[in-house]
Formats: C-alpha cells, structure tokens, sequence
C-alpha cells in the first residue's frame, strides 16, 4: 500500500512539474528572458530527481535507499538552485 501512495504522490508531483516546465517554456518564447529558461531546467531537474528516484525504487525492489535519496536530493538541490537563480536574474 505505501508503493502506491509513494508512487501516486511522485506521479502527481512529476505533471505538476512539467506542467510548470511548459509554462515557463511558453514564457521564454513569448518574453526571450533567460530567467525563464534557468526555471524551467529548475523544475526540469526536480522532477527527474523524483522520477528517477521512483524507477529506479521499483526496479531495485526498494534496495539502497541510501544512494535513492542521495539521487533525489542531489537533483532537487540543483533543481531549486536554478529556481532561485532564476528569480534572482529576472529583470
């Protein structure tokens, strides 16, 4: 039962960010400001921490949490850094 929880919360938190992936995606072609590209390869790498994380749980049978939440911390820290990059770039 958590596997599902873990796998519907991951599932829920990947479109969300690829939803703001696009949207920051249709920011830069409609304003040409970097800041939108620095945000969206913020959230492009959250969510592939958080994917990878969970492919690689469920192909591993839940082995080596260790190096699973390094992987998915790792990618969320440089994830929000280019976040805040972004918000502190923009003109």
């Amino acid at each position: 039962m958590i596997e599902l929880l873990y796998a519907v919360s991951t599932l829920v938190f990947v479109v969300a960010g690829l939803t703001m992936v696009g949207m920051a995606m249709r920011a830069y072609v409609q304003t040409s400001r970097q800041s939108m590209l620095h945000l969206s390869l913020g959230f492009s790498l959250a969510v592939a921490g958080a994917a990878a994380t969970m492919i690689s749980a469920f192909l591993t049978g839940f082995a080596g949490p260790r190096s699973l939440l390094l992987v998915n911390s790792g990618l969320t820290t440089f994830g929000y850094l280019f976040v805040m990059y972004s918000l502190v770039t923009y003109e």
